[in-house]
């Protein structure tokens, strides 16, 4: 097919949907152009930035009209910042889009029976702002300005920000005083093209408490540099416990090196999931959403209905959370977790809460898990909560064999949750209901709850 514009033409069109990633999808003669920063039922014209064979991608020139369903964003950096996709969508709508997505992968992968399945309401919050309590920000220098703020959308330029409406409510605070420290004390900017320079990112935690952890992440070692940062810091913000240097020298996009230096208080926050206690370092896995991680994990309890006879096995188990809850109806756990530091918080935290029914594996779970299976440990209960690639074949294929009579799913990727579905209902497993929480308000993620029970 013959496209019907070309890069720069100035174009009108209707937005008809919404796709994962957010963006609003219009056609002109069945022509796919994708726009960001829309919904369906916007008028545009818009400015064609790409055009393939496929598809066309443009940006807005104008609203012509807009749909029932935007709301004027709270956050002024909205339009351009990557960390949220749909906060210029009501949180009703939101919650719509995200139940909406989930549905089109169950249907895509054509999963048997679904039309009888109960998908629910996704769960929402009350107040869907200031909820996280980990963020980090990237620095850098741009035209000899100091940026500290996220990426815009589909880039690696930092968009300069004074607060986040999605993080806690003393990111203003810090950002500034850091900002400060740094132009008046002219701290190097670490710079990913050339490998050169200093300070990386800056992360922050905090807790229930609202005590916060903070972490300076770093190519070199700055500790002698940063002594009056941290002393005005702890004076300004009473409430911050800990302050870490992280040293990462590395050519990676990933954030945290390995190396953690305390400058100030504990080398730990303690954090809450219901009456279970856990300690929460610079690098450990924790939900960053207080408030829905109490829903998700209500919720997946109680699809999972453990009785005291019963053997868990809780996959991908990270620092032991659904273990150790778990824990306290089941006979015995088993969780399974690859990463070194999260097992080792595992063990920790077991001890601090005095579970003694609880083991965890450091391995794969693709490797562990058939190997606890031939040494005869059954489960009753596998609760599932995979990273966004989903489970491996092996561990599904130790599930058919394990037949254990109830699966509890938990996903952060709608894709591959709807395609390991599949497999299971092969397996011989029944999908008894499908609940969608919104871990990530303003943004596109879903997190998925699925209760499985093995045919009669």
């Amino acid at each position: 097919m013959a496209k019907p514009v070309k890069k720069g033409d100035i174009t009108e069109i209707e937005i008809i949907d919404l796709n994962f990633r957010g963006q609003g999808v219009g056609k002109i003669d069945n022509y796919v152009i994708f726009v960001n920063n829309t919904l369906p039922g916007d008028k545009l014209k818009v400015k064609i930035i790409k055009a393939i064979s496929k598809y066309g991608i443009g940006e807005v020139v104008e609203y012509l009209e807009r749909s029932e369903k935007f709301e004027k964003p709270e956050c002024p950096y909205f339009f351009d910042c990557g960390g949220c996709q749909i906060m210029h969508m009501k949180y009703n709508e939101q919650l719509k889009y995200k139940r909406d997505i989930l549905i089109n992968e169950l249907n895509r992968n054509n999963l048997e029976n679904i039309d009888n399945v109960k998908i629910k309401n996704t769960i929402g919050m009350e107040n869907p702002y200031r909820y996280r309590n980990k963020g980090a920000f990237p620095l850098s220098i741009s035209n000899g300005k100091l940026l500290i703020g996220p990426y815009e959308k589909g880039s690696h330029n930092i968009v300069n920000i004074d607060d986040c409406l999605i993080q806690n409510q003393w990111t203003e605070d810090i950002i500034n005083i850091l900002r400060s420290f740094i132009i008046k004390n002219n701290i190097s900017i670490y710079n990913e093209r050339t490998h050169k320079g200093s300070i990386r990112h800056i992360l922050m935690r905090n807790n229930q408490k609202d005590e916060i952890m903070l972490v300076i992440i770093s190519k070199d070692n700055i500790k002698s540099k940063l002594n009056d940062f941290v002393e005005k810091i702890t004076k300004k913000i009473t409430n911050i416990k800990s302050v870490f240097l992280n040293i990462n020298d590395e050519k990676t996009n990933r954030i945290l090196g390995n190396k953690n230096i305390l400058l100030y208080g504990d080398e730990y926050i303690k954090d809450n999931i219901f009456d279970l206690k856990f300690k929460v370092f610079p690098h450990t896995f924790f939900q960053v959403n207080h408030t829905q991680t109490d829903k998700l994990y209500s919720k997946a309890l109680e699809y999972a209905d453990i009785e005291d006879t019963d053997i868990v096995y809780d996959l991908y188990c990270g620092v032991g959370t659904i273990s150790l809850l778990a824990a306290q109806k089941a006979k015995e756990v088993h969780g399974v977790e690859i990463v070194n530091e999260s097992i080792t918080s595992a063990e920790e935290n077991k001890k601090e809460n005095e579970v003694e029914n609880a083991n965890f594996h450091l391995g794969s779970v693709e490797n562990v898990f058939p190997k606890l299976y031939k040494k005869g440990i059954k489960a009753d209960i596998v609760i599932l909560d995979p990273p966004r690639k989903g489970c491996e074949e092996l561990v599904l294929n130790t599930l058919k064999e394990m037949n254990p009579r109830k699966i509890v799913y938990v996903s952060c990727n709608p894709s591959t949750l709807a395609r390991d579905l599949k497999i299971l209902q092969g397996y011989g497993y029944n999908i008894n209901e499908v609940q969608p929480v919104d871990m990530f308000p303003h943004t596109t993620h879903v997190e998925t709850i699925v209760a499985l029970y093995k045919k009669d």
